[in-house]
């Protein structure tokens, strides 16, 4: 099963926008969905080439809505999230699921006092050793969310 996880822009309530269309709402009607991180929707589906394909019905509300697009491939890892850009990658075979884990964004988590964690200030990285370094944008921040990003968005 594959996760994908819809991080809204910060000037909108993204369940709101995206539930109150007809097209995207029947596009996420078949899927449970739920809120890990501060104004965001997850969802799991069968396969990454699933995952895709609905990213790819939803990109008019993505492109309005939407601040980052993560998808989690058991395949590639239980716990790190691919960008959409890698996700496509991995699922067309233009790079293999061993070779994601290379440049990475870290986002620092703020822990509020009721609700889902808020990510905040992306920390661009690359593995050394196969290790990442600390995030240390935010001394507050005690937990972290790893994103594996493709070569290109990591230059661009």
């Amino acid at each position: 099963m594959t996760d994908v996880c819809l991080i809204g822009s910060s000037d909108v309530v993204l369940r709101y926008e995206l539930l109150s269309r007809e097209t995207s709402r029947e596009a996420l009607s078949t899927y449970d969905l739920w809120e890990p991180y501060e104004n965001a929707i997850a969802l799991r589906t069968v396969s990454l080439g699933a995952a895709v394909s609905l990213l790819n019905d939803l990109d008019w509300y993505i492109v309005r809505f939407v601040d980052e697009v993560l998808v989690r491939e058991p395949s590639v890892d239980d716990e790190e999230w691919l960008s959409r850009g890698l996700a496509t990658q991995v699922r067309n075979d233009a790079v293999a699921p061993t070779d994601t884990d290379q440049f990475c964004k870290l986002y620092g988590l703020l822990e509020p006092e009721d609700g889902p964690p808020k990510p905040v200030e992306p920390l661009f990285a690359q593995r050394v050793d196969g290790e990442l370094p600390t995030y240390d944008l935010r001394p507050e921040v005690e937990e972290t969310m790893v994103v594996r990003v493709s070569e290109e968005e990591f230059a661009g």
